[in-house]
């Protein structure tokens, strides 16, 4: 009598597991992403230009915004900032990729994506107190569970702004839009695969 008891609430656990289940749809598992890229705002041509150097994580804002508006769950990688090691000098988030596939790992990630972006101001525009800035971003996507390298990627961006830091920022965001053009549709395609 006890066993049959048993069996009956057993069977009705799992048909109430099976139905919890069954109600879950692909948009309710979004995929996630966490975004390591370590970006450079370079004030001005110097001989030491590290002295000037600002982060303002404009690329990868840039990244983040387009990715979530495409569905995508985009995890903040600051929680994890004692695993990270950042240098001084260069202010590069020193990690290789295994390093970024563990920190993957730990913040239960399905991709990273790893790159480097720096902006730089170049000459005058003729006539006018503008400035003349440039931005650029490689990055590759990576598969945490093999840590295999699905695509490089790289991006390009400009502006001119009458002050470096801003046309830098702006620069550095335009870079970062197309970049994350590149890396939803490179996401999609593996996703859909």
């Amino acid at each position: 009598m006890r066993s049959l008891r048993m069996k009956r609430i057993i069977l009705i656990f799992l048909v109430l597991l099976s139905l919890g289940f069954t109600d879950l749809s692909a948009k309710d598992l979004k995929t996630k992403v966490i975004l390591l890229i370590s970006e450079q705002n370079i004030e001005g041509p110097q001989r030491a230009w590290w002295v000037s150097e600002i982060d303002l994580s404009t690329s990868e804002v840039a990244v983040a915004r387009k990715l979530i508006e495409a569905g995508f769950e985009v995890l903040e990688p600051s929680n994890l900032t004692k695993v990270i090691k950042v240098d001084r000098a260069f202010r590069l988030v020193n990690l290789s990729q295994g390093e970024s596939v563990k920190l993957g790992n730990l913040s239960k990630a399905d991709y990273v994506i790893l790159g480097k972006a720096i902006a730089s101001s170049g000459s005058k525009v003729p006539q006018s107190s503008m400035v003349s800035c440039f931005a650029n971003i490689t990055a590759k996507l990576i598969r945490v569970k093999d840590g295999r390298v699905l695509v490089y990627l790289d991006a390009l961006g400009n502006s001119a702004h009458m002050d470096v830091i801003s046309g830098g920022r702006e620069a550095l965001a335009n870079a970062g839009s197309d970049l994350a053009g590149k890396i939803i549709e490179a996401l999609k395609a593996e996703v859909n695969r």
